[in-house]
């Protein structure tokens, strides 16, 4: 399904992705988090609070397969993918705290990843390899710290790193519709509609609550926009790593298929969400914020 040379290709792309992130921050950017947390933390709570809840729920709920569940699972429990880092500034979004939501649920995922997974995997009686999991999450640590001291070097260099690795998350979706699909079509054709739905449920669900979620707090509609995109897009590309590195044969086609429909399915569902918060009638809105809040 992934032959060694796609895997070779896969692992430079989460590399680079990785790079990209890390040359968006700089220290001062966590001593700003750490003073004002109420927006990350809220981040943090739809991350592995909701979305993981809405993958048990559309596991249980759909009947689906053993292997297909494990998809969902792990596609629930991704942190925020770079990619929201583009759709929330279309949106007219918090750039700056959709960049910071991004890397603090993919720091803290090195921690809360392996225990929600943990919890609900147990819920629905499945066997995940948590240690394979874990080993991966830290090693994409590094090129998040090495993206932070080439910013930390030259601010040019840091700027042009982190512009490549978000544009090589959608390059890494159309990687997956030239290479992936075509040889996998018949696959695709025999995939149950419950897969189909689940795959696009994710985004839309996680989009809804995490909006609702914010909005009911009174947070700025911008940052109630930018929270939205950051619960429902997950990182497609981290997860369908991780699942090519620890799964093998049919089994890991077949818990690939969730992450791989998903990672397409969202950029479709993330342009109509996008088309409709600038349709958004903007001038009762206060103007940008200073905070995080």
């Amino acid at each position: 399904m992934v032959g060694a040379f796609e895997q070779a290709i896969l692992a430079l792309m989460i590399f680079v992705i990785m790079l990209g992130m890390g040359a968006s921050l700089t220290p001062r950017d966590f001593y700003l988090a750490l003073r004002r947390p109420y927006g990350l933390a809220i981040g943090v709570i739809a991350q592995y609070g909701f979305m993981p809840l809405i993958g048990f729920l559309l596991a249980t709920l759909l009947n689906v397969p053993p292997a297909i569940a494990i998809g969902i699972l792990i596609m629930s429990c991704m942190p925020g993918g770079t990619t929201s880092n583009i759709f929330t500034y279309f949106s007219k979004g918090n750039l700056a705290l959709s960049v910071l939501m991004t890397v603090t649920s993919t720091v803290t995922g090195v921690i809360m990843i392996p225990i929600v997974l943990l919890v609900y995997a147990t819920a629905l009686d499945l066997e995940i390899p948590r240690e394979n999991i874990i080993a991966t999450l830290v090693l994409l640590l590094v090129p998040v710290a090495i993206g932070m001291v080439l910013r930390k070097i030259s601010a040019n260099v840091g700027a042009v790193t982190e512009f490549f690795g978000s544009a090589l998350a959608l390059f890494f979706i159309l990687f997956l519709i030239v290479s992936w699909i075509p040889r996998n079509w018949q696959f695709l054709l025999e995939t149950s509609a419950a897969t189909y739905f689940a795959s696009i449920a994710l985004g839309v669900f996680g989009i809804t609550i995490g909006y609702i979620f914010a909005r009911a707090l009174r947070l700025h509609p911008r940052n109630a926009r930018t929270v939205a995109l950051e619960t429902g897009i997950q990182n497609g590309p981290l997860a369908i790593a991780i699942i090519v590195f620890t799964f093998s044969g049919a089994e890991q086609q077949a818990v690939t298929a969730v992450p791989v429909l998903y990672s397409l399915f969202i950029v479709i569902v993330a342009t109509l969400v996008t088309l409709a918060f600038r349709r958004a009638n903007t001038a009762a809105e206060q103007k940008m914020p200073d905070s995080l809040l």
